[in-house]
């Protein structure tokens, strides 16, 4: 007997596991919140010089506000006034004649800026000035958290299989909202750039340990259904976001704001099972044993457990070594789990990469951020929709190397379309964000399903180490558009093709019982393969 088959006689998808879900759903809401916080919270708004230092007297004062501006800031190319240069002395002769300024004596903005609060009432930019020449300690924000995130997938990743699913979230719940609050009262960049970093540390292990726990809970013929609909959170949350951050336009109760939901997840807690299959991989059969039982009353198949003994349940999943203990050396150690690591870290990083190339880009497409973040989250509904599609009947293999070929082609289309046309190139943007999406919902479900019960949580933090390794460096490409403003969108192609070949050598998962341990995956996957009496079962 097999898990899959106690699984199928307690029900694989039934109240349970639907109460499991959404529980899940509480805390999953705050991942997109946090993940794409930086759109808003370091939104530089118009702004130029404050001229107060040029005030020379009566004729200086009785001047308007226009008129002013004139006279103390140079024009740039594009006929804009300056962001960072204001001149020496007002130059009142430009009232009359404003069309020779190149030979002008210019100096930086001594005595900070004046900002346009029309839109944000305060960011980032305009609490601590980071604005010209700090302008990249601006956008190197987000790399900080996606920095914490990708320590915290290491670190989560060991908890989980070391601990349980369960422990590490309430871990992860604590963490996130501590450091999530104090980010928001933060009293300058440097304290707000290490609270970052750890909430992000945190909020890691939600997202990685939410989805393990939920697919070891249900059934093959689910696992499709149920991955799918988890991701479905993020979307609804993505749209959800610039409402938001439109009434809550004041960077530091909007961080507060999109932490708050985790309050509710660390009640929810209590009702959270642990995972069956960790447990009895783990030794500990009797716990499985009574989660397994209130799985059964849940579902309504009391029958069955009353049969089950936990004696029997130690057999359901052959494990060499109870006390042994792995590690991320486990992925190394063997041949196919070194080919598995190797590749799904490439994956994992090319789709991270330009999912938030994409998705951090926003005001570079020309529409008004509030309605490109609404657009980005709508287009990934239906993507989400017909994913499922094309995970039942293509696999799992060729639906995550299509999506990564389709965004990469949305990309390079993208390249040759005018500035002006912002319509098109928001279009263009959109799908290639549908496609990311599609392939980022494709790989949680395919590395959960790739990697063996005692190191899928491991598995899943390496790969999620590497996915914010491309998340970290997706800002800092976006920062070559200065060198040529085509070369962000070259890379992040290039990385496309690249994750999509890597997706096409791993093994198909369609209808494949998970595998339990590192002897599962050494020997040919075929044998794992369920039989159609036993897919009917489920």
């Amino acid at each position: 007997m097999k898990f899959e088959n106690v699984l199928a006689e307690v029900n694989g998808f039934g109240r349970f596991q639907i109460r499991t879900l959404l529980l899940l759903v509480i805390p999953r809401v705050t991942l997109p919140f946090h993940f794409l916080l930086n759109n808003f919270i370091t939104v530089i708004p118009s702004h130029h010089c404050n001229i107060s230092s040029l005030d020379d007297g009566e004729r200086f004062r009785n001047l308007s506000l226009a008129d002013k501006l004139v006279a103390s800031i140079p024009l740039q190319s594009d006929g804009s006034p300056s962001s960072c240069q204001m001149f020496a002395e007002p130059q009142y002769h430009l009232l009359y004649n404003s069309t020779n300024t190149t030979d002008l004596p210019t100096i930086p903005c001594q005595n900070g800026w004046v900002y346009d609060h029309s839109i944000f009432k305060s960011t980032l930019a305009t609490e601590w000035d980071l604005v010209c020449d700090k302008r990249s300690v601006n956008r190197a924000t987000a790399t900080i958290f996606f920095m914490g995130v990708m320590t915290g997938a290491v670190v989560f990743g060991y908890l989980s299989d070391r601990f349980g699913r369960k422990r590490t979230l309430l871990v992860s719940y604590i963490m996130t909202t501590i450091f999530g609050f104090a980010s928001a009262f933060s009293y300058n960049f440097a304290m707000f750039a290490a609270m970052r970093f750890f909430t992000g540390f945190g909020i890691s292990g939600i997202s990685i340990v939410s989805i393990v726990l939920c697919v070891e809970w249900v059934g093959i013929e689910h696992r499709t259904s149920v991955g799918v609909l988890m991701s479905l959170d993020w979307s609804f949350s993505t749209i959800l976001l610039p409402g938001v951050a439109y009434f809550v336009n004041d960077w530091r109760y909007l961080t507060a704001t999109v932490t708050s939901p985790l309050l509710l997840a660390m009640i929810c807690w209590w009702w959270l099972p642990e995972s069956a299959r960790w447990l009895i991989s783990n030794g500990k059969v009797k716990s499985a044993h009574f989660y397994l039982t209130k799985c059964a009353k849940f579902n309504r198949r009391e029958e069955f457990m009353a049969d089950l003994k936990p004696e029997i349940l130690s057999k359901v999943i052959l494990v060499e070594d109870e006390n042994r203990k792995y590690s991320y050396m486990d992925l190394v150690k063997t041949p196919r789990m070194r080919r598995l690591a190797l590749l799904t870290g490439i994956v994992w990083f090319g789709v991270a990469c330009i999912y938030y190339g994409i998705s951090l880009n926003v005001p570079g497409f020309g529409v008004d951020i509030y309605l490109t973040q609404f657009i980005y989250g709508v287009t990934e509904v239906p993507a989400k929709i017909f994913i499922i599609f094309f995970l039942n009947k293509l696999g799992r293999r060729l639906t995550q190397a299509g999506t990564l070929a389709l965004t990469g082609l949305c990309l390079f289309c993208s390249i040759f379309i005018p500035q002006n046309l912002w319509t098109v190139r928001t279009v263009f943007g959109a799908s290639g964000k549908m496609f990311a999406e599609a392939a980022f919902t494709t790989v949680f479900l395919y590395t959960t399903e790739l990697y063996p019960t005692v190191m899928r949580q491991n598995g899943l933090g390496f790969s999620s180490f590497t996915a914010r390794i491309g998340v970290s460096l997706s800002p800092l490409v976006m920062i070559l558009e200065d060198i040529w403003s085509y070369l962000p969108n070259i890379i992040f192609t290039f990385v496309a093709c690249v994750a999509a070949l890597s997706a096409s050598f791993l093994p198909e998962t369609l209808n494949v019982r998970l595998p339990e341990t590192i002897e599962d995956i050494e020997q040919t996957r075929r044998r794992s393969i369920a039989t159609s009496d036993e897919k009917a079962t489920l």
